[in-house]
């Protein structure tokens, strides 16, 4: 009994750590970038849309909607594919943004601007690259490349992002050229990348310390929320 009892208080402790670890590391996945401290306090700094930069970013919406979301993402992100197309079990959340490409965007009332956010490895850092060629080569075309990139994403890291996966995509999709996606990034990966960096400082500068993250008015929207806080935020700016 003594041996016990000895050996059971450190056990207990070692157990009592792994849940702690873990209940971390499952709150913070895909909302904090990996160096953000743990110990660090949530920021809640007054924000406005007005003073989000928008020109030059790809959009969805009419380009003088009375309202404008912005919204910055990870396409390895898997609260971003939850809120964007669902299909994550582990979030078991109504997909906001497409009640809201339905209910606002198509109605002419709302625009969806696309911020970057890329923190979850390289595969990250290529999807963003490639949704600038996609934006500058195919306005059009550009929703139906993102829903389709969403759709199709893996576990963080796993293969699907980088520049082999993202070209393979691209043929599914009619009207698309992969080998001028692929050009063009070669040509601009410089310029892309000062757009992406200076769109994740910007997001950090509002309090925005992961993905998704959004402002729309003076609101901000940190993770993945359910559909009634956007239309709610939505629609105090629409009275």
């Amino acid at each position: 009994m003594d041996n016990i009892q000895k050996f059971a208080v450190p056990i207990a402790i070692v157990i009592a750590g792994a849940l702690i670890a873990g209940a971390v590391y499952f709150a913070s996945i895909g909302r904090a970038p990996a160096n953000a401290g743990a110990g660090d306090p949530p920021l809640q700094p007054s924000v406005n849309i007005k003073d989000v930069k928008i020109v030059g970013n790809p959009f969805i919406g009419n380009h003088n909607a009375p309202v404008v979301l912005a919204y910055w993402s990870d396409h390895q992100c898997p609260y971003c594919k939850a809120v964007e197309v669902g299909g994550i079990p582990q979030i078991p959340i109504t997909p906001a943004i497409p009640e809201l490409i339905r209910d606002y965007v198509d109605a002419g009332k709302l625009k969806i601007v696309f911020k970057d956010y890329p923190f979850l490895g390289p595969d990250s850092t290529t999807a963003a690259l490639y949704e600038h060629a996609i934006w500058e080569l195919y306005p059009d075309k550009f929703y139906t490349w993102r829903k389709a990139l969403m759709n199709a994403q893996d576990a963080e890291n796993a293969g699907f992002g980088n520049e082999a996966s993202i070209l393979e995509l691209i043929k599914t999709i009619p009207g698309m050229d992969g080998g001028k996606a692929k050009t063009l990034v070669a040509k601009k990966t410089d310029a892309y990348t000062k757009s992406i960096e200076a769109d994740r400082a910007e997001g950090a500068s509002f309090g925005i310390q992961g993905t998704p993250g959004f402002i729309t008015g003076t609101k901000l929207i940190a993770g993945a929320a359910d559909p009634s806080a956007f239309k709610t935020a939505i629609d105090e700016q629409l009275k």
